[in-house]
């Protein structure tokens, strides 16, 4: 028999592209896991708020491309980025690794648990020859975790008593759409499947070498690779990429989208339409105009831009009248009309064009915006917000004349909708009244949420993102407005003013690429059961994926893919646990933004133990806390609500504290596990902080810093919990310090990294006294300091 080392398999590459992309009840019921979404649920009364992490602008610059035009990258934004990050001097604790946003309400979905299937026996014989044994493919003896998945221990408890105490709880966060490098292997073919359950072969499968058969780590079962993973010797499987990584993708180029028509980058292809807010103050407008001016020069040139400004009525700016800025007017209390709609979309009039074309046609438009004329305030102006946004979908629907062709054209990438919002909506569809003391206001915001979920939903199945970009002082209403982004798989965020960092968040926003039609599939041994899911997406109908006989996977529809989302996954064992092992499979199919048809595979596995203190020493305890936070915070959907879970928050510490701690001598007091120190402190700070506690001003702000964190990555999220404390030194170094206020009594300065916001603290000679000076200072520069940080 040839020893000789086989060439690696047809179809394969070893090229390692990063990829481009890239919220539920306490009660876990058994065959009904909870999916809470930052959408209102559709499923249950209740609801939960969706983050958009951050709109991600920083990409791995070091991409490689594979397969012609297919890449998972992204080219660099063309705005102004951030400082580079600080040196750090004997930093106190390791840099975060691997974490998302809003109560909206929890989905809960029912699946059929898998039932134990027993293992097929292998034939003695195929194809005339002896069977050979089943083997690992990469002699896998630990256990190997992914970059994309961060478990709260790196052990399982056998016991079901012992592990499904809630107050600690077992779970992972998953970040499907993370960028890492290098990359993970790419496979440019159809993955084999389990034809029982669905799950992929991966490195802990075992595989029959003489036959090419593998057996599923999820069900057990015998699949046939047809012919495939058939070899010499065992050795030899580590040339499939899937047998010896734990991460794999699969890619398929060309494109399955009716009227697509092929770009260098779909992004370019894609339009960019703007929908501003026209009842704003002076000083307001000149801040907005400025951002705009430099928002237009610095996009693409071939990008195609759209313009419509909204009050009483929505203005649709028409690009066909040369150098003169020229807009149709309709009407803002109602929806538009079909005729309306007709009349924009098949008559003579321009309202997408190529930047090339209509530059100087935008900065005339900007710079003949005018200040709000009625003596009335802010909060009382009226804003068709909905119904200009419901003109925008219909006109990038289309058909929209390409300006330089004179031909029909659909967009490649998701088209998006960037508004730039100065006040609540309150006129037209979707409006609620400018006092919340109305009567009938629960209601009428009830309604209203209802109806900006389905124009959400509606720009989803069109292929567009909605962002809100909101500035001022006047609140928004973000409970009215989340559920337009969030549906749609956009942000919203607040600024202090339409300055600069309302502008660099308008780049980036332009700029975010993004995965479409993502789907995201767990599996799990038999013996785990996920109970709840915390992310940015809904549960997936069952005819938007493919189903198996005996598939008991939970599959969420994501609404867009980004490397700065992440899922939080409860689970629980189903039973004491027997096997030395269990397996978590998570695969996510998405579009990148190259139209190339994606399939992202994680396989984890676990040991499991019986010892209590084995399992304590193995727990992550950021991770604990960043899952216990998304839980908390799914609750906290207002003020009220936010004093109760401060409660339940105290509770679970004591009830870790006596379950798991240990009775101090001649004293009833328990002692908290050491293995567990930092817990109670970031707990503390979660319970002090902005997302449960008073310390940021306007419930807007803390609706929308719950809903970001709900789907925010795990850095971003640990950040948010707990801020990391930096000292700067002289040299430009900074030293990282605990973060209590006794840090302030330095006569350094120190700087307060919130993951949103910096907080910087000034201590001089001259101000020595004056503490309030430093602190209001500080409150400045967060603002400004907030804008360079990533959407």
């Amino acid at each position: 028999m040839d020893t000789s080392q086989s060439p690696p398999p047809p179809g394969y590459t070893t090229a390692s592209p990063s990829s481009s992309m890239m919220t539920a009840i306490p009660e876990n019921k058994l065959n009904q896991p909870q999916f809470s979404s930052p959408l209102a649920a559709r499923f249950s009364p209740q609801r939960s708020l969706q983050d958009h992490r951050p709109l991600s602008s920083s990409r791995s610059p070091g991409a490689r491309n594979t397969g012609g035009s297919i890449s998972s990258g992204s080219s660099p934004g063309q705005f102004s980025t951030p400082p580079g990050p600080p040196i750090f001097s004997s930093p106190l604790r390791p840099a975060a690794v691997p974490f998302q946003t809003s109560p909206a309400s929890p989905q809960p979905v029912a699946f059929s648990s898998g039932s134990t299937l027993p293992t097929s026996s292998p034939p003695n014989f195929t194809n005339g020859m002896p069977q050979l044994p089943l083997q690992h493919t990469s002699g896998v003896e630990e256990s190997v975790e992914s970059p994309y998945v961060l478990f709260s221990a790196h052990k399982v408890l056998k016991r079901k008593k012992q592990a499904n105490i809630s107050s600690l709880g077992f779970g992972a966060l998953v970040s499907p759409g993370k960028e890492v490098t290098p990359g993970p292997p790419v496979v440019q073919r159809d993955s084999h499947r389990c034809r029982n359950c669905g799950a992929y072969p991966n490195l802990f499968s075992e595989v029959l070498i003489g036959s090419g058969q593998w057996q599923c780590v999820i069900c057990k079962k015998l699949n046939t690779s047809d012919g495939e993973y058939i070899a010499a010797r065992k050795e030899d499987l580590r040339h499939w990429p899937e047998l010896s990584n734990s991460v794999i993708d699969y890619v398929q180029s060309g494109n399955r989208r009716p009227l697509y028509v092929p770009v260098s980058d779909s992004r370019m292809s894609a339009p960019v339409f703007l929908v501003i807010d026209e009842c704003l103050d002076e000083a307001h407008l000149q801040h907005l105009q400025g951002s705009l001016h430099a928002f237009v020069d610095s996009l693409p040139q071939n990008i195609r831009i759209g313009i419509i400004t909204y009050g009483r009525t929505v203005s649709i700016y028409d690009f066909s009248e040369g150098s003169m800025a020229s807009a149709d007017v309709l009407p803002g209390g109602n929806s538009p009309s079909g005729e309306s709609l007709k009349t924009l979309i098949y008559g003579t009039g321009i309202y997408l064009s190529p930047l090339h074309a209509s530059l100087p046609v935008a900065h005339t438009i900007f710079s003949s915006l005018r200040p709000y004329r009625l003596n009335l305030p802010e909060a009382y102006r009226d804003r068709c917000l909905a119904a200009a946004v419901e003109v925008a979908i219909s006109i990038i629907q289309g058909p929209s004349a390409d300006m330089s062709r004179g031909i029909i054209k659909r967009p490649g990438g998701n088209s998006r909708i960037l508004a730039c919002v100065g006040g609540p909506n309150t006129y037209g569809p979707g409006s609620v009244p400018s006092l919340s003391s109305h009567p009938n206001y629960p209601y009428m915001e009830k309604t209203a949420m209802k109806w900006m979920e389905h124009l959400g939903e509606e720009a989803h199945r069109n292929n567009i993102i909605v962002d809100i970009l909101c500035a001022g002082t006047c609140p928004v209403k973000v409970p009215v407005l989340q559920p337009l982004a969030k549906s749609s798989g956009g942000v919203l965020l607040l600024h202090d003013d339409f300055g600069e960092a309302f502008g660099v968040n308008l780049q980036r926003a332009s700029m975010r690429a993004a995965g479409s039609h993502g789907l995201f599939e767990i599996r799990c041994s038999d013996d785990i059961l996920v109970t709840q899911v915390i992310g940015p997406g809904e549960e997936a109908p069952a005819d938007a994926h493919e189903t198996f006989k005996n598939d008991s996977s939970f599959c969420i529809q994501m609404h867009s893919v980004e490397e700065t989302q992440s899922f939080s996954l409860s689970m629980e064992t189903k039973g004491d646990i027997k096997n030395n092992f269990v397996y978590f499979q998570f695969a996510v199919r998405y579009w990148n933004v190259y139209q190339a048809d994606i399939s992202r595979v994680i396989t984890v596995r676990l040991p499991t133990v019986d010892s209590v203190s084995q399992y304590l020493r193995s727990i992550q305890e950021d991770v604990v806390a960043v899952l216990i936070a998304k839980r908390t915070l799914l609750h906290a959907k207002s003020a009220a609500n936010a004093i109760d879970m401060r409660i339940t928050v105290d509770e679970r510490v004591k009830d870790i504290a006596s379950r798991f701690g240990l009775q101090l001598p001649k004293s009833k007091l328990l002692r908290f596990p050491k293995e567990l120190s930092t817990l109670p402190e970031i707990l503390f700070h979660l319970r002090r902080g902005p997302l449960l506690g008073s310390i940021v001003g306007h419930e807007d702000e803390r609706s929308v810093l719950r809903n970001l964190f709900l789907n925010a990555s795990y850095e971003l999220s640990l950040r948010m919990l707990s801020p990391r404390c930096l000292m700067h030194r002289e040299g430009g170094t900074f030293e990282e310090l605990p973060s209590y206020d006794l840090t302030m009594q330095s006569n350094a300065a120190v700087v307060l990294d919130h993951g949103t916001d910096i907080f910087i603290w000034m201590v001089c000679n001259s101000c020595r006294s004056d503490s309030d000076l430093s602190v209001r200072f500080s409150w400045n520069l967060s603002y400004e300091s907030s804008g360079e940080t990533e959407l």
